[in-house]
């Protein structure tokens, strides 16, 4: 079964290429993105590496620790991490996992569990590992988005659904469609008009089930 919205991130212990890392250890208070790829050496996922590199200051301030998944060995990270610094013009300073065993790939239902990468494997062989899971402090799954190996991902849509997690997290609000930080938030349905007045200040009333407010500071 695959992965659902507030199941606890199953938690592992890797190699990477900042050292062993467990997961839930290795995140602690913070939000944490695990991404993963295809494999090492390959153009989209070097473009996409490279976006991540870009934005480190970006997940640093939103207080997100961001890792890498690939089914390649850590010398192979080591040594690709120069082609993506190259792509980027920014250092790749956050972890990749060495995934060559599958674990983390199989617990994170990214390959079907019968998965075999054969020698001289392509891209092709892994196909389904594109995939990224926002995870809280609390080690729950906030978010999940999957892609195909032909489409690269928007990291400034990750980096928006990321914000619109925090400013929901705990809060009844909830964000509209194409939100961005600094718009009006739509109240939850379990509070009434008053109540909601009183916790946001003035309403936007568009329909008895949606009303708009600004969003609370955090």
């Amino acid at each position: 079964m695959s992965l659902r919205i507030n199941d606890v991130a199953p938690n592992f212990t890797v190699d990477s290429t900042a050292g062993k890392i467990t997961l839930h250890d290795w995140i602690g208070d913070s939000y944490a993105i695990l991404f993963s790829h295809p494999k090492d050496f390959t153009p989209v996922c070097t473009t996409e590496f490279g976006a991540v590199a870009q934005l480190a200051p970006e997940f640093e301030k939103r207080n997100t620790k961001v890792l890498g998944v690939s089914v390649d060995s850590v010398d192979d990270h080591q040594k690709w991490k120069r082609d993506i610094e190259k792509v980027a013009g920014a250092p790749a300073n956050f972890p990749i996992i060495d995934d060559t065993s599958l674990e983390v790939s199989k617990l994170y239902n990214m390959l079907p569990a019968d998965a075999y990468l054969p020698d001289g494997r392509t891209p092709a062989d892994s196909a389904t590992v594109r995939t990224v899971f926002i995870i809280g402090p609390d080690k729950k799954v906030r978010l999940t988005m999957s892609y195909p190996m032909s489409v690269g991902r928007n990291f400034a849509e990750i980096l928006r659904a990321l914000d619109a997690v925090q400013a929901t997290d705990g809060v009844p609000i909830a964000t509209p469609a194409n939100w961005t930080p600094g718009q009006d938030v739509i109240v939850a349905l379990s509070l009434k008009d008053d109540q909601a007045r009183e916790k946001f200040g003035e309403l936007d009333i568009k329909l008895p089930y949606l009303r708009y407010a600004k969003a609370p500071k955090k």
